[in-house]
């Protein structure tokens, strides 16, 4: 959300990204209401008062991960009244209905908060309002197509600028990286046993994990490694594999085999699920001349299709058709 909004003031347009709760990914935004310090029976009308001031400021209300200001989803009719364009921006465990993934991916799993039966609820509820929404990939547009008069597929956005290449050396034993929010939604268990056959094996690596960190530190982290494990099960490359990318690394990520070609042409993650990761892995340790090729073909297509200055249009493009 940060980035698009710098990309947006950066085109003279007033934009400004809004969490209602600090997250303890310390990921930025340019106003928090901090709720999580506002006793419960008293967080809507904080709420309450920040979209009565965002009436008066905005033209254009972009809603992220299928929520809006209330749980209810009331503000829409409100926002509607008053005039105000809305769009909604799907990102992925709201919208993946587990149906109709399973019948292009035998490796997925979802968060068992979001049911589909929740999800299909506040897809229509959504789309009786909203007529356009935005997603990250193909991945996701296939679960909300059928709900929307439009739908947008536009890649999440990249300051480059912050995260510059740390290149990967050729030597004899390269540091591994995986930094899941959820395990069991990224495969870990899968990396993790691949990691110790390999080593009782004699192949000869560092391994290191990183959860629980805030952004920047993970960041950090990322920059010292010779190899960035992403996902083994959603099927699509994240945010995290375009970061790593982004930081000149090359990435393992498992990429659904019916998307593959809806990826622009010279895109350089290393395909692997949970029943390849073993090999892919074992055959990128033992060709370190590899690494760096795709380090470079990795900061280049990120650059090419990611970079916020680029990507940003696209985003206009849509505001101006609400």
């Amino acid at each position: 959300m940060i980035n698009l909004c710098r990309a947006l003031r950066s085109k003279g347009i007033t934009a400004t990204a809004c969490h209602f709760y600090a997250n303890r990914y310390n990921f930025e935004s340019d106003v928090c209401l901090n709720l999580q310090e506002t006793p419960k029976h008293l967080r809507d009308d904080e709420i309450r008062k920040y979209l009565n001031k965002a009436i008066k400021e905005y033209d254009i209300f972009h809603f992220h991960f299928g929520g809006t200001f209330f749980p209810d989803k009331s503000d829409l009719e409100i926002l509607k009244r008053a005039g105000k364009k809305m769009v909604v921006h799907h990102r992925g465990s709201e919208a993946r209905l587990l149906s109709a993934a399973k019948s292009h991916n035998r490796f997925v799993r979802v968060k068992p908060e979001w049911t589909e039966e929740k999800i299909r609820k506040n897809l229509s509820h959504l789309s009786k309002y909203i007529d356009h929404a935005i997603v990250l990939d193909y991945e996701i547009e296939t679960y909300i197509k059928e709900y929307y008069e439009k739908t947008h597929v536009i890649p999440h956005i990249i300051d480059i600028s912050k995260l510059q290449p740390n290149y990967p050396k050729e030597k004899t034993k390269p540091l591994i990286v995986h930094a899941p929010t959820k395990r069991n939604l990224k495969g870990t268990e899968f990396i993790l046993e691949a990691v110790e056959q390999l080593q009782n094996d004699g192949v000869l690596f560092d391994f290191k994990l990183i959860e629980g960190l805030d952004h920047q530190k993970t960041m950090e982290l990322l920059s010292e490694a010779d190899i960035v494990i992403d996902q083994l099960r959603i099927g699509s490359a994240g945010y995290l594999s375009t970061e790593a990318m982004a930081l000149g690394k090359p990435v393992i990520c498992y990429i659904r085999e019916d998307l593959v070609d809806k990826y622009p042409a010279g895109f350089p993650v290393v395909n692997a699920n949970p029943d390849t990761i073993l090999t892919v892995l074992e055959d990128l340790i033992n060709n370190p001349n590899r690494w760096k090729d795709l380090g470079v073909k990795g900061r280049a297509y990120v650059k090419q299709h990611h970079n916020a200055a680029k990507v940003v249009n696209q985003y206009i493009d849509v505001y101006k058709n609400l």
